[in-house]
């Protein structure tokens, strides 16, 4: 049996106002897993941009398209500003989506 599609546009972070990634997915959950387990190689492992900090479902995905399209061309003063009217504390998403805490992250001096 074929899985349903959502359409949907996210947008990930390293970390507050940090760096930042725009894509467009019909199963949020699996793109999600792939972006934190690495599992596609690329800017985002690259970069450990991996906090689900906005998503927004579409119905169909021509319209998510649009969407992704129109997000990439604007500043990034913008973008941040269309995360931080929803989720002004950059809180990672996706626990409330099923999958696990980003673990903290261990800096150079161990802190």
């Amino acid at each position: 049996m074929p899985r349903e599609r959502h359409p949907c546009v996210y947008i990930l972070a390293s970390q507050r106002n940090g760096t930042l990634y725009i894509g467009v997915t019909s199963d949020l959950v699996a793109r999600l897993w792939e972006h934190r387990t690495g599992a596609s190689n690329g800017f985002t492992s690259r970069y450990a941009v991996n906090r689900l900090v906005r998503y927004e479902m579409f119905g169909d995905m021509d319209r998510a398209i649009a969407r992704e399209k129109q997000l990439k061309r604007w500043h990034r003063r913008w973008k941040i500003n269309l995360i931080e009217d929803a989720n002004p504390d950059w809180h990672d998403l996706a626990p409330a989506l099923g999958l696990p805490p980003i673990p903290p992250r261990v800096t150079r001096d161990g802190c």
